[in-house]
């Protein structure tokens, strides 16, 4: 692992990426007051128990993470429900990911890599997330959704504001806290703004897309909400797009930084899939999540009180050696390869099919056009700053 690190300069932050992690699995922090879960076993356990360790971390995040955002709700926000009303929303939009659905829409993906592909030719220099990696996957959400995908600067703007937060400042520097507060806010206040413009519109005007499913869908009898709607879009949105292109910048920083890998790929297409599936091991997009102790609990030979903030790294669990043998290693021949990328549970992530599909289409052409996939010396690769997520935010490729 030493040698990716050193090579793509991988920021500190990304402290699973350093070296084998020494410690307990469950630990706390007296600093943040937190519990952090490291183990895979025990992240394992505390994926599938929502009723012990719920996904409404609000009613317990420290203050320091909970600007005041009078007139913002997280009403209809899916990772932070639990059962049962987590069941009843997860099956208003599951229709749009079933198998069939995601795997008819493997033609459409295909032609906007090529026309992506494509126009990149045009440009001096390739750079993957700009070029590929983050336009894909936005347009096909905003596609299925139903709002403009010209409009993916203004979403690339918003997800940048809401996600890349340097968590750990949040609790050492109270003026930076307040500067990210208000960049969060803003985001988030015009992102819910233009969702509620077009919801209201599908109210008047209702199409065949799954924002005008969600307008009309009925819970127990009832309209969802509109705020409850706006964030149910907001969570699509953000989520539909974020982990694809981590996961497509991820594989191919992967298979630059290992050759011999690249060829065996490029020698057997069918290997795509798990080539894939070991990058969402080996590093990790979505890096850390949030739960709640709704009782005392124990947990990898500790006891958490109840009312606890519990910070699982699934990031890091995809590195315990208990599970994974030699887990510094890029291995696309693990087999299984059980990792915790995508999550577990009921919140096992409802756009993961989609996000496989994309990944092993745009790998495909990429391979295709690219007669090898390798970094420009000259222009560094950047990493996405923030600890809870691993990807990068720019990635220049050598022409083919």
């Amino acid at each position: 692992m030493a040698d990716i690190v050193e090579r793509y300069d991988i920021p500190v932050q990304h402290f699973w990426l350093h070296g084998p992690r020494s410690g307990p699995q469950v630990e706390h922090d007296p600093q943040t007051g937190m519990w952090n879960v490291y183990g895979y076993a025990e992240l394992h356990e505390v994926l599938g128990d929502p009723a012990t360790f719920s996904s409404d971390t609000m009613r317990v995040a420290p203050k320091e993470l909970m600007p005041d955002a009078e007139g913002l709700s997280l009403e209809g926000f899916i990772t932070q429900i639990d059962p049962p009303e987590h069941g009843k929303l997860r099956k208003l939009v599951s229709s749009a990911f079933t198998r069939k659905v995601v795997a008819d829409l493997e033609p459409r993906i295909a032609e906007l890599t090529g026309e992506l592909l494509d126009a990149a030719r045009e440009r001096e220099r390739f750079e993957l997330v700009r070029d590929l990696a983050y336009p894909l996957p936005v347009i096909v959400i905003a596609e299925l959704l139903g709002v403009p995908s010209g409009d993916r600067a203004l979403f690339k703007e918003w997800a940048d504001a809401l996600f890349q937060r340097d968590s750990k400042t949040l609790f050492e520097d109270a003026e930076k806290r307040r500067a990210q507060t208000e960049v969060t806010l803003k985001a988030w206040r015009e992102m819910a703004a233009y969702l509620a413009g077009h919801a209201a519109e599908r109210r008047r005007r209702p199409r065949a897309d799954l924002l005008t499913r969600l307008v009309e869908a009925e819970v127990d009898g009832e309209r969802l909400p509109d705020e409850q709607v706006v964030n149910f879009a907001m969570v699509l949105l953000l989520a539909g797009h974020i982990t694809t292109t981590m996961l497509l910048g991820n594989t191919v920083l992967c298979l630059d930084a290992y050759p011999e890998r690249q060829d065996a790929v490029r020698a057997d297409r069918e290997s795509v899939p798990a080539v894939i599936e070991e990058s969402l091991r080996f590093l990790t997009p979505f890096a850390v999540l949030g739960r709640a102790t709704t009782r005392e609990v124990e947990l990898g030979g500790v006891t958490i009180p109840a009312d606890q903030l519990v910070m699982c790294w699934p990031a890091v669990a995809n590195r315990d050696p208990r599970q994974f043998p030699d887990p510094e290693v890029f291995d696309p021949g693990r087999d299984p390869n059980p990792h915790l990328g995508f999550g577990r549970g009921i919140h096992f992530c409802l756009g993961a099919p989609l996000a496989r599909l994309e990944g092993r289409v745009a790998l495909n052409l990429l391979l295709d056009r690219f007669e090898r996939l390798r970094t420009d010396p000259a222009d560094p690769v950047a990493f996405i700053p923030t600890p809870s997520l691993t990807g990068v935010s720019r990635l220049p490729l050598l022409p083919k």
